[in-house]
């Protein structure tokens, strides 16, 4: 069924169900119901997923449970269709063989704070707590707490942080990140700092994401010494940096122009048996081509070749552009070799521009060698 729904194939999904289903049992599983209703969900499929719902009550005299009702409330909270959502969880609690859960309220909460709904995401959560004495999880607070940071009032994600603390339910690394960044975003860097060290002194053993969302903090206020700082403490401490930091570290030094430094760092890490991914040289080069740095721009895409990293399409072509725009002709058709050695195809309009440029200069012999390639890579 899987195979079949992720092919888009979602009728065949439908019909593989119900062909085996009678050779396994007499009916089907409520499990298996939810599978096929969640990948009939997950594809926008409702006409499916309402005939498979009522097949179930119909055919196979099977209730619902709170898990096939969560499906439900997420699929229409994931499009926003909110009134609906809240439909199903008004049917769900008359049902009275199943009841709305942690999962269906913390659901809510999180479709009302996507929508910028904040007060009626504080409604259910009271609610849940005086009414159903569901008691909340880190994980629901965390949607309050994103909800408000993104509603850009961190002010009230900072006091749900504290409410919870109070209320039994420590908070833990996701909630004391997510309140960083949403400070980190008004420029509120000192108070950034101050969570981190509440987070550390609460008992908490920092991870690579605590350290890193920290880093992230600092250079989005420029601040990259300070972050290299946490860089070395992070090391201090034993804990391994990974690739993710070092991308946040690359990114702050190239919005400070800081080109060398970056450079640096990529020639150097490999050594150092840091295993960095492509997006670490393309954060560096997608800089430097937007400064037209096209010298540093060349060694880049150089080692990046040759290390098996592949820049991106459209980076490709405006290096291309910014070439020939600087009259560097044989750079650009030196670096257009290069990438259709590795299968990348020019867009028309780069290749037109190289082709000009190059008869410009009168290198006609590479003009038509040019072509020729055009015609045998049949781009």
């Amino acid at each position: 069924m899987i195979h079949f729904s992720k092919s888009s194939l979602h009728e065949r999904t439908l019909d593989m169900f119900y062909l085996i289903q009678p050779i396994v049992r007499e009916k089907p599983s409520v499990k298996a119901i939810s599978t096929c209703l969640n990948l009939l969900v997950g594809a926008g499929r409702l006409d499916l997923a309402r005939k498979l719902l009522a097949d179930s009550r119909k055919v196979y005299d099977l209730g619902l449970n709170t898990c096939i009702y969560n499906i439900l409330v997420k699929h229409h909270c994931k499009i926003g269709d909110l009134d609906m959502a809240f439909k199903v969880v008004t049917e769900m609690s008359k049902a009275k063989v199943t009841f709305p859960n942690l999962i269906t309220y913390s659901t809510l909460m999180g479709g009302l704070c996507n929508n910028g709904r904040l007060k009626e995401a504080m409604e259910v959560f009271e609610e849940m707590v005086s009414k159903h004495k569901i008691l909340p999880d880190a994980l629901t607070y965390n949607i309050l707490i994103n909800g408000f940071c993104q509603g850009g009032k961190v002010d009230r994600a900072r006091k749900i942080l504290e409410f919870m603390g109070k209320n039994g339910c420590k908070p833990n690394m996701i909630n004391y990140t997510s309140l960083m960044n949403g400070l980190s975003k008004e420029g509120r860097l000192e108070e950034v700092k101050e969570i981190f060290e509440e987070m550390r002194n609460s008992g908490l053993e920092v991870d690579a994401v605590g350290y890193t969302t920290l880093v992230s903090c600092f250079c989005r206020a420029g601040r990259v010494d300070e972050a290299m700082n946490v860089f070395r403490e992070m090391e201090d401490k034993g804990c391994k940096v990974d690739c993710v930091a070092y991308n946040v570290i690359l990114g702050g030094l190239c919005r400070e122009k800081r080109f060398d430094e970056a450079l640096d760092m990529l020639e150097k890490l490999s050594y150092e048996g840091v295993r960095l991914n492509k997006a670490s040289y393309r954060i560096v080069l997608n800089f430097l081509c937007k400064e037209r740095e096209m010298e540093k721009v060349m060694d880049l895409l150089g080692l990046m070749l040759k290390r098996g990293f592949n820049p991106h399409f459209a980076t490709s072509n405006e290096i291309l552009v910014n070439l020939c725009e600087e009259g560097k002709v044989v750079d650009a058709t030196r670096v257009l070799h290069g990438l259709v050695e590795i299968g990348f195809k020019p867009e028309l309009e780069s290749w037109a521009l190289l082709v000009n440029s190059v008869s410009r200069e009168r290198k006609l012999a590479m003009a038509f060698e040019l072509l020729d390639d055009l015609v045998t890579e049949e781009i």
